[in-house]
């Protein structure tokens, strides 16, 4: 009975021993594959993503840029308005529009897009040196020139004078967070779109041109 149970006991260590010996072969095989086929990050987050629910990579983005530009209308231009006006007053606006794209924007975006460089297509300014904040005042300029120059195409059609008193003044479509959020983040996206267009315009031509020399 004792050497039967013996032989039992020594045939279940070879079957375990066999298994993990196949379980190490496969893994082996694995680490060593050559030519195994490169997957990509955004096949591999199928599998891995937890939820079914997921905030589109899109809405990120415009939650991010409207929430700034609103928060930059709040704090500048209705706070400093209480003391300057005017080109003063827009110029301080463009400085802050332009600041905060560069230090909190496209930080906040490098900081939510999946891969490295995935978000820059819905950026203005790519290029991350020390200059690039420059750049983004005198592009959040344009943009401001954008924003209020529909606010005042919009008053026009309502038909309000700027100058005006108080009480016609009541109708006009004033400036504030929400609006002028969105109104901010519309043309940046427009803006962005209108170049990547002539981007790939120019791209093109010039391989048609390539093409055409061959």
């Amino acid at each position: 009975m004792g050497k039967k149970k013996k032989q039992q006991e020594e045939q279940e260590e070879k079957s375990v021993a066999s298994y993990y010996q196949l379980k190490t072969d496969a893994v082996e095989r694995l680490v060593n594959a050559k030519n195994a086929p490169e997957v990509s990050y955004a096949e591999i987050r199928k599998y891995t993503k937890r939820g079914k629910f997921r905030i589109p990579e899109w809405l990120k983005v415009v939650l991010v840029k409207f929430w700034f530009s609103g928060a930059i209308c709040y704090f500048f231009l209705w706070g400093l308005g209480l003391y300057i006006q005017g080109l003063d007053l827009m110029f301080a606006l463009a400085v802050g529009l332009g600041a905060a794209n560069d230090l909190l924007v496209n930080r906040a975006l490098r900081f939510l897009e999946p891969t490295d460089g995935e978000f820059d297509k819905w950026k203005m300014v790519t290029v991350r040196k020390f200059w690039s904040i420059f750049i983004n005042v005198l592009y959040s300029g344009l943009v401001l020139y954008c924003v209020f120059q529909t606010y005042y195409a919009v008053n026009t059609l309502l038909g309000v004078d700027a100058n005006a008193g108080a009480g016609e003044a009541e109708a006009m479509l004033g400036v504030e967070p929400i609006l002028f959020g969105l109104l901010y983040m519309g043309f940046d996206m427009l803006l962005i779109k209108i170049k990547h267009t002539f981007i790939k315009i120019f791209r093109d031509a010039g391989a048609n041109i390539s093409g055409g020399k061959k």
